[in-house]
């Protein structure tokens, strides 16, 4: 579930909103915080051009993650990515794969094979990308 929200601390003329990402899952939680942890050691804030959200906050306890709101362009969701390994999928499950990621992002797959090539010299493999977490300009 995530949940967007806005500081009751204002700052300047604006408030700081965020998104608020709990998960149902402790595996799930820890992916993504670790990627986003690695993500902000690098002072990742943008990959071609693509927002990626800021880490605010996590708890290990109740599993949830605050980052930074982003507008499209953006790269999000890494609940569902591998880091430092990638799965061992078979060719044929490969080529499935790659067949049906390129009938939903149709001309942009390029763009899109550029996005994780960059992840990916980070450790971070992300398999279950979708239009809805990879959100390219039109």
């Amino acid at each position: 579930m995530v949940l967007s929200s806005e500081s009751q601390i204002k700052t300047g003329r604006s408030s700081l909103r965020s998104a608020v990402k709990v998960h149902e899952r402790e595996v799930c939680y820890v992916r993504e915080r670790d990627i986003y942890l690695r993500l902000k050691d690098h002072g990742i804030t943008e990959i071609h051009g693509c927002a990626v959200p800021e880490l605010l906050g996590f708890d290990d306890k109740l599993w949830i993650i605050e980052m930074s709101v982003v507008a499209r362009p953006y790269v999000l969701d890494f609940a569902g990515a591998y880091l430092d390994w990638k799965p061992d999928f078979s060719e044929e499950v490969m080529a499935d794969w790659q067949a049906d990621k390129q009938e939903q992002f149709g001309k942009q797959w390029p763009e899109v094979l550029a996005i994780l090539a960059c992840l990916e010299s980070f450790g971070i493999h992300m398999e279950d990308m979708s239009p809805s977490n990879i959100s390219l300009a039109p």
